[in-house]
């Protein structure tokens, strides 16, 4: 089994990187109507990004789970639900990192508590989602192969996420 290369990894971050740290920047007292097709243009290029981010996961998953004819087409059919339903958990914290944005700032003590429990309640459905998969991954690859899958399903997630809240300005207080 090829190992998770740093460039490959270095390689997301580089896609993950750009485009947050843009959009965290973009403060509120930035906007105006003028900003309406400059948002429009990030928020197409950060659907882009999302895409070539899961292409990229996709490909490392490939290189790095070595799969018969037969467990590559049972797993690669219940890995596009799971991708699907991950899909719509990132939607959310996209979503949350918008908000961010959009506050960044002028941020409320009540608003900062609000986006962070949102956040953590997308870890918590990630985890779950997780769970959930596990006994439907398990019953089309062997124990090994599965658990395999799971650990470079997180290692990739969490260089993932590593670089996007890296790229995030601290809430932090202006007194």
């Amino acid at each position: 089994m090829k190992k998770i290369t740093f460039a490959a990894l270095s390689l997301v971050g580089l896609f993950v990187g750009g485009s947050p740290m843009a959009l965290a920047q973009n403060t509120s007292s930035q906007l105006s109507a003028a900003d309406s097709t400059a948002d429009t243009i990030m928020d197409h290029q950060l659907q882009l990004l999302r895409k070539d981010i899961r292409s990229i996961k996709k490909q490392l998953i490939a290189e790095n789970l070595t799969l018969t004819d037969s467990e590559a087409l049972k797993f690669w059919q219940v890995y596009e639900q799971y991708s699907a339903e991950t899909e719509r958990i990132n939607d959310t914290r996209t979503a949350i990192i918008k908000e961010y944005s959009e506050d960044y700032g002028t941020l409320t003590d009540d608003q900062a508590d609000s986006l962070i429990r949102r956040w953590l309640d997308t870890d918590i459905e990630q985890t779950k989602l997780r769970q959930q998969y596990m006994p439907i991954f398990r019953k089309v690859l062997p124990g090994k192969k599965a658990a395999t899958f799971f650990q470079l399903d997180r290692r990739i997630s969490t260089m993932i996420d590593l670089q996007l809240t890296s790229q995030i300005p601290l809430a932090q207080s202006q007194d």
